[in-house]
């Protein structure tokens, strides 16, 4: 089997170690030796955009202002683009430098090269502190910069599945505004937790490859009240 190949390190600002991979065609980004993102398995990561925004009324579609938190190998904000209109906007929170220049380079060849769309704003922040500083409102947020409400990437992520960072993320959405969260595996009791802080909440199985069932993952869809 071709070996994986390290093609770069580098470190966020809070230290978490990441690391782009490359097997033949295939890419993986990893953070402190966990796997986030493989670049052959993104069906579940277009479904998250195609699910979410879905969610909203086409009108709102049409000029809706979308967060998508974690811009990996760029499949889920490619996918969000697609279903967008001209007028709407896209921000993308995305702590480390290093992944944003990665999608500029290497990686944009897989998706289209989605950051030159004239709709799409980078935000090089931790999306805590996004959240926390409540200076934006989104029609929808797309939140993938975990593998699940507890299999976090970095511990400081932690906040934002607890009820203080469910109720912060629910103040930053618009009347009607969507919420979309990735996750490999279920986690039990975290829909009720988001039903608590005022979401309506239906758990969706995607697969997690384009016409392929035998892997999934999961996504929680929230609405606002």
């Amino acid at each position: 089997m071709t070996p994986w190949i390290l093609v770069e390190r580098s470190e966020t600002p809070d230290g978490t170690r990441i690391e782009l991979m490359r097997r033949g065609e295939q890419f993986s980004i990893r953070a402190n030796g966990e796997l986030l993102m493989n670049s052959s398995v993104h069906g579940s990561e277009e479904a998250l955009a195609e699910i979410a925004l879905g969610a909203l009324a086409p009108a709102v579609r049409a000029s809706a202002r979308v967060l998508v938190g974690g811009l990996g190998c760029g499949y889920t904000l490619a996918a969000a683009l697609s279903r967008l209109g001209p007028r709407a906007s896209v921000s993308v929170a995305e702590i480390a430098p290093a992944v944003v220049r990665w999608n500029r380079d290497v990686l944009g060849q897989l998706t289209g090269k989605p950051l030159e769309d004239g709709r799409v704003s980078v935000l090089e922040t931790d999306i805590c502190d996004l959240f926390r500083a409540r200076r934006h409102t989104f029609d929808a947020v797309l939140l993938d910069v975990d593998n699940g409400p507890r299999a976090v990437a970095r511990k400081s992520n932690g906040w934002l599945y607890t009820p203080a960072g469910l109720t912060a993320i629910r103040a930053s959405l618009s009347p009607g505004g969507i919420l979309a969260i990735w996750s490999a595996g279920p986690e039990v009791g975290f829909s009720d937790q988001m039903r608590a802080t005022g979401f309506r909440v239906v758990l969706q199985r995607t697969p997690a490859r384009r016409g392929r069932t035998r892997q999934r993952h999961w996504i929680w869809l929230g609405s606002c009240e």
